[in-house]
């Protein structure tokens, strides 16, 4: 983008659509690129761009020249971009969000203790989606189903010994990821 002459950005100030019909031409490339780098999708930075030269017909007048006129519309340009994708990526974890529920909204009558109970599985799900199958197995068949030492033993046909081996194995694998939880969450 070359810099716009000192004459025609007097002109749009003083309201001269001419005068900023130019300064669009000369300047929208460059903003619609910078916008595209930043929210890294064309509509994206098609609604960006539209924002910037809104702001800056309406800003025009505060710019004092103390500036090049490049650098306070890269300025507009980044703070716009930035912020919309700011707030693209919290509706996205909100539609994340509201995607997981869904499900349980449709479902049944929703009460608090569903929605709960439902989180506590799927954060389970995923705990135990780390393990391996035989730490696994034995995790559930004592901790969910209940069975004793010897009833696990008995029902997968492998040592008693062995059960609390995997059971150890599997606690300690489940403590570790909560630690890294508890470190990431810091």
């Amino acid at each position: 983008m070359k810099d716009i002459d000192q004459n025609t950005l007097e002109l749009a100030l003083k309201g001269d659509i001419g005068a900023f019909e130019d300064i669009y031409k000369e300047t929208s490339g460059f903003v619609y690129n910078v916008a595209l780098r930043i929210t890294r999708n064309s509509a994206d930075a098609e609604e960006v761009a539209q924002s910037v030269f809104l702001k800056i017909y309406r800003n025009l007048k505060n710019f004092a020249f103390r500036s090049a006129f490049k650098t306070w519309i890269y300025r507009i340009t980044v703070n716009t971009a930035i912020n919309h994708y700011r707030k693209f990526m919290k509706e996205q974890k909100r539609r994340v969000d509201f995607d997981d529920l869904a499900p349980i909204l449709a479902n049944s009558s929703l009460t608090s203790e569903n929605v709960i109970k439902s989180d506590n599985e799927s954060k389970l799900q995923s705990l135990l989606g780390l393990l391996s199958l035989e730490h696994k197995t034995c995790l559930v068949l004592r901790e969910i189903e209940g069975l004793s030492y010897q009833e696990i033993a008995v029902s997968l046909r492998i040592p008693i010994n062995t059960v609390r081996s995997r059971l150890k194995r599997a606690r300690q694998a489940l403590l570790e990821e909560a630690r890294k939880g508890i470190k990431d969450a810091l």
